[in-house]
């Protein structure tokens, strides 16, 4: 009962905090909206694109986070509270009260399952985990586009570290850290499924090892978006060194050959 209160009330955390890291993207791409960025593909030049357009992709995909949360909302909302330790009660108990007063939706239908199902936990943490994917590729975006091969952007410095050494470094550590930190989460998860694969039905003590990996993830997430929204609100386009770099020719092949395909 109270993980699935907790998940609930979390869940809408997260939402909050993904829309909010929307808006940051959306801003910066509509203060630059006539930037136009060399494209990759493999890593390779590949195309002309806007910023806006590389930068609305990342939306999309917070979109599919969400709704993804959001339906493992909707799969948690039944309440548990009634099935006791594996049999439900012989006592006159209003089930359908008790889920109105706590803010349920439903109540769970079996005891046994009530006692014994984390499907509402797994769901969670795989949604987690494809949101961290999801983090760690911008962040890889942005490192990339941080160095001094791209110069795409300049990072602010509260968000990154000078070298133990060298004098002229300037590293992008926070989005270091948020990348390395997405394994967690994908352990997080495989933690759980390999929890539950081996388990009879009802309740066994194991389960209450569900509950680290859980509050890990939703953690390490949360703490992941905080700093993604001001990042992201700080970053410095260099429109200077990107205009520089669309002197490329062979950016614009695609184009050559859609003009003669048109003629």
């Amino acid at each position: 009962l109270d993980i699935k209160m907790y998940i609930k009330d979390e869940i809408d955390a997260l939402a909050q905090l993904i829309t909010e890291l929307q808006k940051a993207i959306l801003k910066l791409g509509k203060a630059n909206i006539n930037v136009i960025i060399p494209g990759y593909t493999h890593l390779q030049v590949a195309q002309c694109v806007l910023l806006a357009h590389h930068l609305l992709s990342y939306i999309e995909g917070l979109e599919r986070d969400k709704g993804r949360l959001s339906d493992a909302k909707e799969r948690a909302d039944s309440m548990p509270l009634g099935a006791c330790a594996f049999s439900g009660t012989g006592l006159p108990i209003d089930r359908n009260f008790v889920a109105k007063e706590l803010g349920f939706k439903n109540v769970t239908a079996n005891s046994i399952d009530s006692v014994s199902d984390r499907d509402f936990i797994i769901e969670v943490l795989a949604g987690l985990s494809i949101l961290s994917v999801h983090l760690s590729r911008m962040a890889e975006d942005l490192i990339l586009w941080s160095t001094k091969e791209f110069s795409f952007i300049d990072i602010d410095f509260s968000f990154c570290t000078g070298s133990s050494i060298m004098p002229h470094k300037k590293n992008p550590d926070i989005l270091e850290l948020i990348r390395g930190s997405v394994g967690k989460i994908q352990g997080d998860l495989s933690s759980v499924l390999i929890l539950m694969k081996g388990l009879p039905s009802s309740y066994n003590r194991d389960l209450q090892l569900d509950k680290p990996a859980l509050f890990d993830a939703i953690d390490t997430v949360e703490n992941m978006l905080e700093v993604f929204i001001p990042l992201f609100e700080n970053i410095i386009i260099e429109k200077e060194a990107i205009a520089a770099k669309l002197n490329d020719e062979s950016l614009f092949s695609v184009d050559i050959v859609e003009y003669l395909i048109k003629k």
